[in-house]
């Protein structure tokens, strides 16, 4: 790969929302989720997403993701405009393109470890790359676990079926929603520690939404939002310096 290969892959683009607009209701009950936010999301970057409660990052996510509808504005994911698609190609391009990673792990209960990673790529009539598949079993230490199933698993350990499950179809970004929200902090720190490692080692783009400064800390930078819109970024982010932050988000909200 050239220098300059390598400089445009660190520049492209995985995801865009630009002026992105989210209204729920009308009139005295209208409710403004997002206020023409214009954000991008970097390929081979691991950006968090965090904010008060009510913020709209987790809405955020649901609309860049296709999760969710959008009242104005655009999203797209690499070349795709979202909003220009239909049903059943939002489907398609949310089965194809991008691999999720929820709070609640969202493994079947009757399938293997190893069945449910594979999952989305039988339901789509795809083979998996077994070599890929395999590098990213050993990534996340589940190479001893593969033929039990979730109820025989720690939640950790589910969480690593999760997110090995994200990456076996080689999307071309995950999103976490509160990824480590149901684990203990050493658990937690493992998941990250393979999502942090998924994007240096492999090249994968993470987004995730955390209300956790230590979680954050693992991306390469951090986007801030409050009442709709993005208020600050912080690159390189620290545990500390990410609560910072929010401490002083807090003190607005208190003093406004």
């Amino acid at each position: 790969m050239t220098t300059t290969s390598v400089a445009h892959q660190a520049t492209a683009v995985a995801a865009r929302a630009t002026e992105l607009t989210k209204v729920y209701g009308q009139g005295e009950t209208q409710v403004v989720a997002l206020d023409r936010v214009t954000v991008d999301f970097r390929q081979a970057e691991f950006t968090a997403i965090m904010g008060p409660s009510g913020s709209g990052k987790s809405t955020l996510m649901h609309c860049v993701a296709g999760l969710d509808s959008f009242s104005s504005g655009s999203v797209r994911i690499g070349d795709t405009e979202l909003g220009s698609l239909k049903d059943k190609q939002l489907t398609k391009l949310r089965r194809d393109k991008i691999g999720f990673i929820f709070q609640a792990f969202n493994l079947l209960p009757t399938l293997t470890a190893y069945e449910n990673i594979t999952l989305p790529m039988d339901i789509a009539g795809r083979k998996p790359d077994k070599q890929w598949v395999e590098q990213v079993i050993q990534m996340v230490g589940l190479s001893g676990r593969l033929g039990h199933r979730p109820s025989e698993l720690s939640g950790g350990q589910q969480q690593r079926v999760a997110v090995a499950r994200a990456l076996a179809s080689k999307p071309d970004i995950i999103f976490g929603d509160e990824p480590t929200g149901n684990l203990d902090s050493r658990s937690g720190a493992e998941v990250l520690g393979f999502l942090r490692n998924s994007v240096r080692e492999l090249g994968q783009t993470v987004v995730m939404v955390t209300h956790d400064p230590v979680a954050a800390g693992y991306a390469d930078r951090v986007v801030f939002l409050a009442d709709g819109r993005i208020v600050d970024e912080l690159h390189e982010p620290t545990a500390e310096a990410v609560l910072d932050r929010m401490k002083r988000f807090d003190a607005k909200g208190r003093t406004s």
